[in-house]
């Protein structure tokens, strides 16, 4: 039997259970809103499509046939499967609830997402969080991982993805280290200066700077490497030397005075600079879990 055929004789099977349960088509069609010419049409289509006859009529009333015994029990299961799939639309399109689990960049996830989550849950009181800080990029479906953020410029295929906010890097220091040892007016500078960079392999030791048509790469040393921004944040304000940081790792600091902002007509170009983009399985209905997490991110960190 063609799969379009099975589909198509859905709906008579369903009618057809509700015939038997009614004891006529007469008491099925007053309870579908349909005229009784209607539900025996639908009962009889679905006769010739299985090529046998499911009830005896008679004036009296119906009978069902050997045939129309096992199709009956089927056809009640089939309608019964039917609303629960319906009530399982409602559970996840009624109040949220369950678990979000969300993979996110260690220090975005510690300084961007973090604060976000008691009133998230407070709002919230059916919905649990768990955070899975990382700096690896996740699969998503292998590893049982609702959502994740993910800093890039090109979000990767067969995702849906939501953009969250641009992440900026700056290049940091105390006040003490620049009255010390001079403020940078170009990148080139830097090559002169203790600087405190990530250490992650030999482009971690190659700053990049852009401005308009411009684009220069330099060499940077320091005697302290750190793949931590915070503990990168921590040693500038301890004067060990200029910091690539993220900016939203260093922005209270340089609010505060206590880092300055160096280079800044220049834009710091690095591995983990772009966009912060929030990725989840395609589909076009979400969990109202989910669907509550995502526009509470979006909301906060637009």
């Amino acid at each position: 039997m063609r799969t379009n055929a099975v589909l198509d004789s859905l709906a008579d099977m369903a009618i057809f259970a509700r015939v038997v349960e009614a004891g006529s088509f007469s008491g099925a069609a007053r309870g579908l809103g349909l005229t009784p010419s209607a539900v025996s049409r639908q009962v009889a289509r679905l006769e010739g499509l299985l090529r046998v006859r499911l009830l005896e009529r008679t004036t009296r009333k119906l009978r069902l046939t050997e045939a129309g015994q096992a199709a009956f029990a089927r056809c009640q299961a089939l309608e019964a499967s039917a609303r629960e799939v319906m009530q399982l639309a409602d559970r996840h399109t009624a109040a949220p609830s369950g678990l979000v689990r969300m993979a996110v960049p260690k220090a975005y996830g510690r300084q961007r997402i973090h604060p976000l989550v008691a009133p998230f849950l407070a709002a919230h009181p059916q919905v649990d969080v768990q955070l899975v800080t990382t700096d690896r990029a996740v699969d998503l479906f292998a590893e049982d991982i609702d959502l994740a953020v993910r800093i890039t410029d090109v979000p990767p295929p067969g995702l849906a993805g939501r953009p969250l906010e641009a992440v900026e890097h700056l290049v940091c220091a105390s006040p003490a280290y620049l009255a010390r040892r001079g403020t940078p007016a170009h990148p080139q500078d830097l090559a002169a200066h203790d600087c405190i960079p990530l250490g992650e392999g030999p482009g971690g030791l190659r700053w990049r700077f852009a401005r308009g048509a411009q684009q220069v790469a330099v060499a940077v040393r320091g005697r302290y490497r750190d793949n931590h921004s915070e503990n990168r944040r921590d040693a500038a304000l301890a004067g060990l030397g200029l910091a690539s940081l993220p900016a939203f790792t260093a922005q209270a600091q340089i609010a505060s005075g206590a880092l300055v902002r160096v280079l800044a007509e220049w834009r710091h170009d690095t591995d983990y600079s772009g966009t912060a983009w929030l990725l989840y399985p395609p589909g076009r209905f979400l969990p109202a879990r989910m669907r509550a997490w995502i526009d509470h991110l979006a909301e906060k960190l637009a």
